[in-house]
């Protein structure tokens, strides 16, 4: 979703800071971490320390398997919910007052249980049976970052939420 929204703003991300391949244009900076996702709070933690952003100026894009493939939840702030990237952000940055847009990569069968199935759910590649929901949603999520960074948090939860 970075690389799209990236694409779409003629960014690129060919820079590379905090762990992270980044893109700048003016105000906004692109981040795409490089560590793994239960230790991406590492990233959040030097953006917002190097470049004075409050965390409620950071929105945080990852995949969530709690909600049906294609299914968009974006919100100001709140708990992490059990997704360990999120509880690593949350703790990097000491508040969970940070916004989040929740991708849904979850199958027809709902959410695999907990463990090894969970890792080998996230890291198997979507079938070409899924790529077009895939492709729809990850339209739709940087349409919704867009949306967040031009009209806020309330315009763009109005608008992609349900």
């Amino acid at each position: 979703m970075v690389e799209e929204l990236a694409r779409r703003r003629r960014v690129p991300l060919g820079g590379e800071e905090c762990n992270s391949r980044v893109g700048r244009d003016g105000d906004l900076l692109l981040a795409l971490p490089q560590t793994y996702m239960n230790r991406s709070g590492y990233a959040a933690h030097c953006f917002v320390e190097r470049h004075g952003f409050l965390p409620e100026e950071v929105l945080v894009v990852f995949d969530d398997v709690n909600l049906p493939l294609g299914r968009l939840r974006l919100r100001r702030a709140g708990s992490p919910g059990g997704h360990r990237g999120l509880e690593s952000i949350v703790e990097g940055l000491q508040t969970d007052q940070v916004p989040r847009l929740r991708l849904g990569v979850a199958g027809e069968e709902g959410p695999p249980p907990g463990g090894d199935p969970l890792v080998d759910f996230v890291l198997t590649p979507f079938t070409a049976e899924e790529r077009p929901a895939v492709e729809a949603m990850v339209g739709r999520a940087a349409d919704a970052c867009e949306a967040w960074l031009e009209r806020g948090i309330e315009a763009a939860m109005n608008g992609f939420n349900g």
